[in-house]
């Protein structure tokens, strides 16, 4: 048998409780020595911290594709890692490759046909942009903005961004002014996340939503209305956006992170002053899920690296060193410390 480190979910934080680092726990285990046909034995590199982790905290996640994560049980994820050993065709030891269900340990041995192969060369050797920005997380922003968002080069349009200086909501401003969106307007919750995302982000003007009047400085930045709101908190901001939206927009409903500590159902419902906007000024708002889309993954990955190589799409990422720090990281991401993609790295 091999010795190796796992994290286990400890405790519940309580369906409205917020989340901290001692809700996991660091053990040692052992896996085997040998593996099986079809079998991988990887190291892990990177491990991918995320919001929607916050439901599989919960005995029921109120969600029907995410499975809660068991007390005692080892959690999983978003990972990368090397191929130490295979007894799978597809795979050669030295081989980059990445799965959903990573699991937080230093050591594993997986089934071969739930790992795909990675191309290093594709984001210039950045491996841990593979869990990011050319990952599910570029997939969700760039996917929501072609399928729900109806962005069109030429249409003037403007598109808000709440969440904006988070993983998803930093890229998808970004891609929005690449397919097309003459105005990007974000929302986040310090001065400097405002600042990076006007400086490096190319936003156009940035909202700090814990100083001054929401609704007036969306006013003042939006003068001709809302067209595209990119959401990524739900909640009274998200209120307050669509309360500016105009006649035929669109919501791309991609997280809910205000919510994901109330125990309330997904998306959640509108206010019925709000709920009245959106139907009378004919606005879509449809739950989206990223993995429906699986069929244009690889063509959406392609266009993503491209524009990370070009320098089209700037990418931010909070690197935590050491699997022992990945409650702490999964604390400070939902307390919205972070700016960009939150990535814990096990080993080098």
């Amino acid at each position: 048998m091999m010795i190796i480190q796992r994290v286990v979910l400890n405790s519940r934080p309580g369906k409205n409780g917020v989340p901290v680092a001692e809700n996991f726990r660091l053990e040692q285990s052992t896996i085997s020595d040998t593996i099986q046909d079809g079998q991988v034995c990887v190291r892990t590199l990177y491990l991918s911290v995320d919001p929607y982790m916050r439901c599989r905290m919960n005995e029921d996640t109120g969600s029907d594709y995410l499975l809660p994560w068991q007390l005692s049980e080892v959690a999983d994820g978003g990972g990368i890692g090397v191929v130490e050993e295979s007894k799978h065709n597809s795979f050669a030891k030295g081989d980059f490759v990445t799965s959903f269900n990573w699991p937080w340990q230093t050591m594993a041995i997986l089934d071969g046909g739930l790992l795909q192969k990675l191309v290093p060369q594709l984001v210039d050797g950045r491996l841990s942009f593979f869990l990011g920005a050319a990952g599910i997380t570029g997939l969700t922003a760039l996917l929501g903005i072609k399928e729900k968002g109806h962005v069109s080069a030429g249409a003037n349009q403007t598109m808000v961004v709440s969440g904006a200086a988070g993983a998803c909501g930093s890229l998808a401003g970004q891609i929005g002014r690449l397919e097309g969106c003459t105005r990007v307007v974000g929302i986040a919750g310090t001065d400097e996340k405002c600042s990076i995302l006007i400086s490096e982000m190319g936003f156009d003007a940035a909202i700090n939503y814990k100083k001054g009047h929401v609704a007036e400085q969306l006013r003042e930045l939006c003068p001709g209305g809302v067209d595209v709101y990119f959401d990524n908190v739900g909640g009274d901001i998200s209120d307050t956006v669509i309360s500016q939206m105009n006649q035929n927009s669109h919501i791309v409903l991609c997280g809910q992170i205000s919510q994901y500590n109330k125990d309330v159902p997904y998306p959640p419902p509108l206010p019925p002053e709000v709920e009245k906007i959106q139907k009378e000024r004919n606005i879509t708002r449809e739950r989206f899920l990223v993995l429906n889309y699986m069929d244009k993954q690889e063509a959406s990955i392609l266009q993503l690296c491209q524009w990370i190589k070009e320098g089209k799409l700037k990418v931010r990422e909070t690197v935590v060193e050491g699997l022992e720090n990945i409650g702490a990281a999964f604390q400070s991401m939902m307390n919205g410390g972070n700016i960009g993609k939150q990535i814990v790295s096990v080993s080098k």
